[in-house]
């Protein structure tokens, strides 16, 4: 992603920010987002909260939107299988509409639109990575093959590894994120937990969630 966000764009006051919530209303479940992506070449996976729901094998909350994670050069394969839908990228505060290559190239987080409805239904992450090789944007040096870092539900749907997912979270601990990392340690293999434990060292020293694994 590019260091310097483009020109353009609709920045949006706290309020606004809250009023877009409505707008995701109707977002997709996991399901249908995995119907809309079978056969697709590119690695994909459901990523958040929604990813911790899979690992566990049912829905323990409500969620507000569904993210999913995909290689930053897979995404004109994500896209062309979306066709009347519009793609909208986001980043510190601001919305490009419709956005061009260059606007999507400034930013990682992108949101897919109903240009009929004006909701939104679908959270696009476009992730830096080496091929193969997910590399994890708060810190380049976490290095994994896709193989590792997608797991699938006895169904197919592909999700982020729960580790993985923690360690993202790990950065707000939003009073959600910490509900999650609750109800999810206990159901971590020793091997995840020692790998979350690492990673949030390094990503995150001192992190209050240490003491707990």
């Amino acid at each position: 992603m590019s260091d310097q966000l483009p020109d353009g764009g609709d920045e949006l006051s706290p309020e606004e920010i809250e009023a877009l919530d409505a707008r995701w209303s109707s977002s997709w479940t996991p399901g249908e987002v995995a119907q809309r992506l079978a056969g697709i070449g590119t690695p994909w996976c459901v990523a958040a909260g929604w990813a911790l729901d899979l690992f566990r094998g049912r829905q323990t909350r409500d969620h507000g939107d569904i993210e999913i994670a995909i290689p930053e050069a897979g995404f004109p394969e994500v896209r062309a299988r979306f066709p009347g839908y519009v793609f909208d990228a986001v980043g510190s505060g601001r919305i490009w509409e419709d956005a061009s290559p260059e606007e999507l190239a400034a930013v990682h987080q992108t949101w897919l639109r109903d240009p009929a409805t004006g909701n939104y239904v679908l959270d696009v992450f476009r992730e830096p990575h080496d091929g193969d090789t997910w590399i994890c944007r708060r810190d380049e040096t976490i290095r994994l093959p896709y193989r590792e870092v997608v797991h699938h539900t006895r169904d197919g749907i592909p999700y982020l590894a729960p580790e993985l997912v923690l360690l993202f979270k790990a950065k707000h601990t939003r009073p959600k994120d910490r509900r999650d990392f609750d109800a999810t340690v206990p159901h971590l293999t020793g091997a995840q937990r020692a790998t979350l434990a690492e990673l949030l060292a390094r990503v995150h020293p001192r992190h209050v969630w240490l003491t707990d694994l």
